[in-house]
């Protein structure tokens, strides 16, 4: 089982999950999570089961489609919306949960993020405490001014409906996105239709603009931070969606090195403004 540990030096919290190391690095025979493959045995849309190499007590696996060379920016705005439900509906079932107080939806996509099934899939991790980066945001952020109307200016790359997707001012990846409602809806579950609608064409829309960008599949990850689910009341919740993508040039990864890490100071290569500019005109 995973064992929880603070480094007594930063407060860092760390998961070891000594089991993960024996996991396997790609599939050696057919895709599991292909319809009659080992995840996925009958015929599906969009799918959900528990991760057989969990990071934590509880994991899953989502499954974008039953089409092994779909990508979340080339599915159809209809099969991207029962994505999103899915999230939802596993974000209120696990949040309901006594052992869960937050429910963490996100996909790592492309061998450079580590990612070992090119099948289109994401993951949802269901944590026992609030983890530090949505907890940074909840207790320190100024959540109207960072992901209100007036958040996005000349780094708006798109807007649909009520969502809206832009570059952020301090962001340190060079095409990095958030992407959040204009007013304020505190989780997944609480999305109504036509918000769930919105979404799901902002980002199908926003990660055709990265593959487009270099003309090749964009490595990226993507997490969404919504409300915890620990009963508290946290009044400045505000789901958003962090979008990271990994390549600053055609073929060149924008790797963090020991400058950044030991001084805990990004150093972005491209400045915001030009690079809401280059998405938009992808």
């Amino acid at each position: 089982m995973p064992v929880l540990r603070v480094d007594p030096l930063t407060g860092d919290v760390v998961r070891v999950v000594a089991t993960r190391q024996a996991r396997p690095n790609l599939p050696q025979s057919d895709c599991p999570f292909c319809p009659g493959g080992l995840e996925a045995p009958e015929p599906y849309r969009v799918r959900a089961f528990p991760n057989r190499w969990p990071s934590l007590p509880v994991c899953e696996v989502v499954l974008y489609s039953p089409d092994h060379e779909a990508t979340l920016g080339t599915l159809e705005v209809p099969q991207a919306r029962a994505v999103v439900d899915l999230w939802a509906e596993r974000s209120a079932e696990l949040g309901a949960r006594d052992d869960v107080h937050y429910v963490l939806v996100f996909e790592n996509r492309g061998p450079e993020v580590g990612a070992t099934i090119s099948h289109p899939h994401g993951q949802i991790f269901a944590f026992d405490l609030v983890p530090p980066s949505p907890r940074r945001e909840l207790d320190h952020g100024d959540p109207g001014a960072a992901l209100g109307p007036a958040a996005p200016a000349d780094r708006l790359v798109r807007a649909v409906g009520s969502w809206r997707a832009w570059v952020p001012e301090a962001a340190t990846w060079p095409y990095e996105l958030v992407l959040a409602p204009e007013q304020a809806r505190p989780d997944l579950p609480s999305l109504d239709d036509e918000e769930r609608d919105e979404l799901a064409a902002l980002l199908v829309d926003v990660v055709g603009r990265l593959d487009r960008l270099f003309d090749a599949p964009m490595p990226y990850m993507l997490w969404f931070h919504q409300r915890p689910f620990d009963g508290g009341d946290w009044p400045s919740a505000w789901l958003h969606a962090h979008l990271s993508p990994l390549l600053r040039a055609p073929g060149t990864v924008r790797f963090v090195a020991a400058g950044e890490m030991g001084g805990g100071v990004m150093i972005n290569p491209i400045d915001p403004i030009d690079a809401a500019r280059t998405l938009r005109d992808a």
